[in-house]
């Protein structure tokens, strides 16, 4: 491939690949829109937001194999198609169903998208330049979640909520005409069988997870409960008995790899909790616009991604546990802060704790994956990295879930520093070497 068309390869994959990131963040500050255009509760119309970390949760284990056995291309450009057509959906919904069914469907695009993307970058740009290449990939990801509350504020204070999904649609041509010109067939050797039936017991556990945090009657709650115990159930023992788990559970006896997970759990429950309510809080309390809302959020989430550039390099010199148990010991302070915001009600201290929060959050996700990664054999870096993806929007779930429960903002303030102090208890589990764990799959 000529250097031309590699970049105009690089320059697709990073239109379709950044979109993810900034639907996912940039729905934020359009939930009041939402919610009084469609004259819904904020309790209903947090479902766009939990919806689509569901179904990325469920999709991102099983899209890599999609792409091993269909072929990246094919699987990234049908990523692009469903996500084109599912924002335009988004846009012309007439209620709030049928917005959150085309959320679902944007979400699978999304998971499609974002794994094939980097198998393809493997499979067609020189090994000298991969690294970089993909560093590149990535600080697009990150500034794409960095700037979607800003980009969705402008966007919704000049032309409505509905421009939030139809700005998707030239990037998203570009990138499938792109795709189909530039994007070579890339063979795929040994494919291995897709657990469809993983899959589905695990998106009904989520489900039913999700909806058991909802208010219930007694006797509902109980059923859900019994279902949830027996769809996880299903779960756990045809992934000990599949030839191609979805979710390799030997991984789990390795300290390292477990504290890793759960870190970006609580990282993310942290990150998306901050995202979601902050914006409700900033209108409510501070009486901001929509577009200064985002402008005051993007600090937060600039700083997030600046923060992870960071972390990346000083976890390589000081080692993933001190990094990440900085990170969590810098989020209780964070989160102290942000318990006295409704008391001083100052924008210049809002700010201020924005980017402490931010910088807190992004410092310790290089090491979290980093730990994930290293703890495994390379031949487990596959469905190591797609159980870390699993965990990263479980945590985004309970999120979106509890904000859209409790109203109160002490209580979810409260919600955020336990999970802090959590972390930095979590972090210690942690080796300063991460210890490899063979994993042999057995029936």
């Amino acid at each position: 491939m000529s250097r031309n068309k590699e970049y105009i390869l690089i320059l697709s994959l990073l239109m379709g690949t950044i979109l993810v990131p900034i639907n996912s963040t940039m729905i934020a500050v359009g939930l009041s829109s939402i919610s009084d255009f469609f004259n819904e509760s904020i309790a209903s119309i947090s479902w766009i937001v939990t919806i689509y970390l569901i179904v990325m949760a469920v999709t991102q284990p099983i899209a890599g194999k999609l792409g091993d056995i269909y072929g990246n291309r094919r699987m990234y450009i049908w990523g692009i198609s469903l996500f084109l057509l599912a924002s335009v959906g988004c846009a012309f919904s007439p209620n709030v169903l049928l917005l959150i069914v085309f959320r679902s469907l944007q979400a699978i695009g999304g998971a499609l998208l974002t794994p094939n993307s980097m198998a393809i970058v493997r499979h067609t740009v020189e090994k000298g330049r991969l690294a970089k290449v993909l560093g590149l990939l990535g600080m697009g990801m990150g500034l794409g979640a960095a700037l979607g509350p800003l980009i969705g504020s402008v966007l919704i204070d000049s032309f409505g909520w509905q421009s939030i999904f139809w700005v998707n649609v030239p990037f998203l041509l570009f990138a499938f005409l792109s795709a189909i010109f530039i994007i070579p067939n890339v063979d795929t050797t040994n494919p291995v069988p897709l657990d469809i039936p993983g899959a589905i017991y695990l998106a009904i556990s989520f489900t039913l997870f999700i909806l058991l945090t909802h208010p219930h009657r007694p006797i509902t709650y109980f059923m859900m409960g019994a279902c949830l115990l027996t769809f996880s159930y299903l779960f756990v023992r045809r992934e000990k008995r599949a030839p191609a788990p979805l979710i390799h559970f030997g991984l789990f006896h390795n300290r390292t790899f477990t504290s890793a997970n759960l870190s970006i759990l609580l990282s993310n429950f942290t990150m998306y909790a901050i995202l979601l309510m902050m914006p409700l809080l900033m209108t409510s309390q501070f009486q901001l616009s929509t577009s200064q809302s985002g402008l005051v959020l993007s600090c937060f989430s600039i700083s997030m991604s600046v923060a992870g550039w960071i972390g990346g390099h000083i976890t390589s010199k000081f080692g993933s546990r001190k990094i990440i148990s900085l990170s969590f010991a810098c989020m209780t302070g964070a989160n102290l802060l942000f318990f006295f915001l409704s008391d001083v009600r100052s924008i210049s201290y809002l700010v201020l704790t924005l980017l402490w929060g931010g910088l807190a959050i992004g410092i310790g996700t290089p090491g979290m994956q980093t730990s994930s990664l290293e703890s495994v054999d390379k031949s487990m870096a596959g469905i190591a990295s797609g159980i870390f993806s699993t965990f990263r929007y479980f945590g985004s779930m309970v999120a979106s879930t509890l904000v859209g429960l409790v109203l109160n903002s002490h209580i979810l303030f409260m919600a955020l520093l336990l999970a802090s102090v959590l972390g930095i208890i979590t972090a210690q589990g942690i080796g300063r070497r991460a210890s490899v764990t063979p994993v042999s799959n057995t029936r």
